[in-house]
């Protein structure tokens, strides 16, 4: 399966976060879109970074005060991107050798165009091992 597959069902609609704004602007983000990790863009389209709660949690544990700092000062600068052609396997092994939880779709040319979580190539992957599991058990059950 694709990852175009993912953004087909779940959408291409991207929250992203301005360098500039506050952390307290972040959560605020973070919450009311219900999300652990934001897209850090200028414009909407081209990736300047990406920033977790795990970003969060790091400065805080630093004993950094934050909530007025720029989320430019968290974000993580080197960002893993993907296509829609990807795997969904070869991103999930990516994210786990990686420790990563979020992936930026972009287009062949670089343009933010979506974003993969692992719950969702989890879900993903977990919906064709069931529809594996139904052709077997026909197969099986009705022969072939």
């Amino acid at each position: 399966m694709l990852v175009s597959t993912i953004l087909a069902d779940k959408g291409a609609d991207v929250v992203t976060v301005s360098p500039e704004q506050d952390v307290q602007g972040l959560l605020t983000l973070l919450a009311q879109h219900k999300v652990g990790a934001l897209v850090v863009s200028h414009n909407g389209t081209t990736i300047d970074g990406i920033v977790s709660e795990r970003d969060i949690v790091r400065a805080l544990a630093a004993g950094e005060s934050l909530m007025s700092e720029p989320v430019s000062r968290i974000m993580t600068s080197e960002v893993f991107v993907s296509t829609m052609h990807a795997k969904i396997d070869e991103l999930m092994t990516v994210m786990t050798s990686q420790r990563i939880r979020h992936i930026p779709i972009t287009t062949d040319s670089g343009e933010l165009i979506g974003i993969v979580s692992i719950g969702d190539l989890i879900k993903a992957r977990l919906s064709e091992l069931e529809a594996e599991k139904e052709a077997l058990v026909d197969y099986i059950t009705h022969g072939g």
